[in-house]
């Protein structure tokens, strides 16, 4: 590989403008791919095959009215006044016209049904007084009858004693026809009070069924008092949004449109906030925060190389990999859902090691310059050495980048793929574009003193000749160790979740929002659930009511609910939807646990309880992607073993590496639950509601934060090795290889910290925890795990860090990380060896 590089070197040194030409064709073919395939990029996450998408997919199937997106829009009154008739009367027109947008099926007008929930109200008080009122009509029917039947009863007993008194005096036979016409009043009076008693029966069974179903209605209201449109105070007003697919399928300029036609809608004294369902913000691609961290990264180039030139050219190799990279890479956005952050993760990667890899091979460049080898010759030499380092480390980057397809979460492998996508252009860039830059700014990469001396360099620069005390080896490990496990603390009570509104910036619609319900409201109407019951067997019209109180009223019953509201029921009345609104907010843990309680809940005659919702994406998002970072972690940890093997040809080195990484992993996650949960510096990093960590950060670090420790550890000890199989003592071997990698590893450990740190000050609070956990991640693994606690373990260790069993010594293939064979065959002048060395050790 050393050798092939370093022909490449010097064919793009020799055809330096052909590599720049063809470099900027493929700029221009990578913004021509974006501007023709091209699509919009969505906020939300989901994954298919949660608990969640398969009640969506139900009710898509069954239940079609409940299965389309919904968003809502928040008016409230500017002088917190009640709303006049007027502003009513605005506020309906402007959310008819709004039906008239493209994906919009319908709205619904809050003082309408504000209204018409207030009514029913009144409607269950006047039933009740109608119910009673007939009631006692009933009951003065029935004492007319009772009194009729008495009275039908004593005509009887006259008729008897008449026909008695009649037989008795012989004239039973003349009186007959008289008795008889008697008996058949009195037969016809009976037959009248039955039929009037039968209507009067009939009656009270009626009214006993209105009373009912009005009760049932009553129940209904009591379960969903606490669901209002309209605020208490009458100053702010929740419509919704009905669209005709859900809200992740549903076109951004869809989204764009209604909040256009809310933002303009002009209605006096009345403001209009459109919740984050629809108005969530797309982040930046760059950013104020994010050009403030290039420039400090070109500062911190500056000061390490002298000259503007030298600054400047890893900068422009990087902007040229991020164009390429992200570019192509959005070209996909037309084909497969793409969520916001995935560009900002390559342009991220990108700035980062395209910076870093180009300063590699350019550092080795200069000190060989300086050290009189000719141009060309050098170019070569520094890309087939530390250009087959840089292959070789960005390979490790790659390689866990891509792993994050094996998670089987398709939105995180495609950020894995379009940060391995970058890393990878990065990696080209820095092999092709950087010889032939080097090429045209010949001397001019070096300051005007070091040019002046160029050939003449002290050839005995000073290099360490005594090892480091044990003593402060020890105290090292174990201070550095401590700190690490110190700061990693609040990683043991981390939650994972995805942002609410709550997230957005403070002064976005979406933000405003939220605060708004959650104020006039309540918190848990920021997150309402969907529950959905599968019935064992349908249920009947007449039914209908009373099964949805009593499943209702068993939904009320669980912790934390505070109303219950029938949504309906499918159209073959086996599956009945229900809206549950919380007591706190989406991303509370009472909401989290919640979710669960419900979906564990068992109701006679319901076969199952499905619960839907942004609130329970969100949990089953966050549970599943917690599921896979062990699996994630333990193929990540194992794949670092066996590389280190690979390379150093060693057994412990790459356990402490491994180790290492994991400390300095840990210790990234208790800084980023420390400031994004605990809210500890809040204000220091933008962090205006702490909440649950983004559920994709814990693995999305794990992948990027692996490939990075690989980097710098294997540009500290592979000097170490190359030093120790030259026969240098095995302490004073760590010393040296520390010595001669320290410089370019602080510098490209700031560099990459500068660009990382650049996100946290995103209007996004997905790119600001990335950003945070990367750059954090970097400082502590470069400047406490590589330059501090692994140098002083290797010295603890001394020769027992490069066993290695004779067996596997003979079967492992030469892993030349540092081109040492070119080296060899292409020998160049003292000073551009770090070192003097001694014969080879056995």
């Amino acid at each position: 590989m050393a050798s092939l590089l370093y022909r490449l070197g010097r064919f793009s040194a020799r055809r330096a403008w052909l590599v720049i030409v063809a470099w900027v064709v493929i700029l221009g073919l990578a913004g021509g791919a974006f501007a023709l395939f091209g699509g919009t990029l969505t906020s939300s996450v989901s994954i298919p095959g949660t608990a969640t998408q398969k009640v969506s997919d139900e009710l898509a199937e069954k239940f079609p009215a409940a299965s389309g997106g919904r968003g809502t829009v928040v008016f409230t009154t500017t002088d917190d006044s009640a709303f006049t008739a007027e502003q009513q009367a605005a506020i309906g027109e402007l959310l008819t016209s709004t039906t008239e947008l493209d994906n919009v099926t319908s709205t619904t007008n809050p003082f309408e049904t504000q209204a018409q929930l207030d009514g029913q109200a009144q409607q269950v008080a006047d039933g009740r007084t109608q119910i009673a009122d007939a009631q006692a009509q009933l009951d003065a029917g029935q004492a007319q009858i009772d009194a009729a039947t008495a009275q039908l009863a004593a005509g009887r007993q006259q008729l008897d004693a008449a026909r008695a008194q009649a037989e008795a005096a012989g004239q039973l036979a003349a009186a007959e026809t008289q008795l008889a016409a008697q008996q058949a009043e009195i037969e016809a009076g009976a037959a009248a009070i039955a039929t009037q008693q039968t209507t009067l029966d009939q009656g009270r069974t009626e009214l006993e069924t209105q009373s009912t179903t009005l009760e049932d209605g009553s129940d209904l209201l009591e379960l969903a008092a606490e669901i209002r449109q309209v605020s208490s105070d009458e100053t702010t007003a929740v419509a919704s949004i009905q669209f005709d697919t859900g809200l992740n399928a549903v076109p951004a300029e869809s989204k764009e449109a209604v909040v256009e036609e809310m933002t303009n809608a002009d209605i006096d004294g009345v403001v209009a906030e459109v919740s984050n369902d629809i108005a969530a913000t797309i982040p930046e691609v760059l950013g104020p925060g994010e050009i403030g961290g290039v420039i400090v990264a070109a500062l911190v180039l500056f000061i390490m190389l002298g000259t503007l030139i030298g600054a400047g050219l890893p900068l422009l190799n990087a902007l040229v990999g991020v164009g390429v990279g992200v570019l192509a890479s959005l070209a996909l956005s037309g084909s497969v859902e793409m969520i916001s952050v995935t560009p900002v993760l390559g342009v991220m990667l990108g700035l980062a090691v395209g910076i870093d890899y180009s300063l590699f091979i350019l550092n080795r460049h200069r000190t060989q310059l300086r050290s009189g080898v000719q141009l060309h010759e050098s170019i070569g030499l520094a890309n087939g050495t530390s250009g087959n380092a840089v292959v070789f480390a960005g390979a490790t980057v790659l390689i866990a980048l891509l792993a994050l397809n094996l998670t089987g979460i398709p939105f995180l492998g495609l950020m894995g793929t379009v940060g391995a996508v970058c890393v990878f252009v990065a990696i080209l860039i820095a092999i092709t574009l950087t010889p032939a830059l080097l090429r045209l700014v010949g001397e001019k990469i070096l300051t005007k003193k070091a040019r002046a001396r160029i050939g003449n360099a002290d050839h005995h620069a000073s290099v360490p000749s005594k090892p480091m005390n044990t003593v402060r080896a020890v105290v090292t490990v174990v201070a550095g160790v401590a700190v690490l496990l110190i700061i990693a603390i609040p990683a043991l009570s981390m939650r994972l979740g995805l942002p609410a509104g709550s997230s957005e910036p403070v002064d976005s619609s979406a933000y405003k929002a939220y605060k708004l319900v959650d104020d006039k409201f309540g918190a848990g109407v920021n997150g309402p659930l969907l529950v959905v019951a599968d019935l064992e067997t349908a249920v009947s019209e007449d039914q209908l009511v009373a099964e949805q109180v009593r499943i209702g009223t068993a939904l009320k019953a669980e912790n934390d609910v505070v109303a219950v509201a029938p949504i309906g029921a499918s159209d073959d009345d086996l599956l009945l939807a229900f809206q549950v609104i919380p007591g706190e907010g989406p991303t509370s843990e009472s909401t989290e646990q919640l979710v669960r309680d419900l979906r564990g809940l068992e109701i006679d005659g319901v076969a199952s309880l499905g619960v839907a919702g942004n609130a329970s994406g969100n949990i089953d998002v966050s549970e599943k992607l917690a599921d896979a970072l062990p699996l994630y972690l333990l193929v990540v940890v194992g794949l670092s073993l066996i590389i280190l093997i690979f390379v150093f040809r060693s057994i412990l080195v790459p356990i402490t590496a491994t180790l290492g990484f994991v400390l300095s992993l840990f210790a990234s996650f208790g800084a980023i639950t420390a400031v994004f949960q605990w809210g500890w510096l809040a204000p220091v990093f933008g962090v205006h509601d702490p909440g649950p960590i983004l559920s994709f950060l814990p693995i999305l670090v794990v992948g990027v934060l692996f490939g990075l420790a690989m980097d710098y550890q294997l540009f500290l000890v592979s000097g170490m090795r190359e030093s120790y199989a030259h026969g240098t003592p095995a302490r004073l071997a760590v010393q040296r290889g520390v010595h001669a990698g320290r410089t370019v590893v602080i510098a490209a450990a700031l560099i990459m910290t500068s660009v990382f740190s650049g996100f946290v000050f995103s209007n996004s609070v997905m790119i600001q925890s990335i950003g945070f956990g990367l750059a954090i991640g970097v400082l502590f693994d470069a400047f406490i795990v590589r330059l501090l606690i692994i140098p002083a373990v290797m010295h603890l260790l001394g020769d027992a860090a490069w066993w290695i069993p004779k067996w596997l010594d003979r079967i492992l293939p030469n892993v030349d990380v540092e081109g040492a064979s070119l080296e060899r065959t292409h020998p160049v002048a003292p000073a551009a060896v770090p070192e003097v060395v001694t014969a080879p050790r056995a």
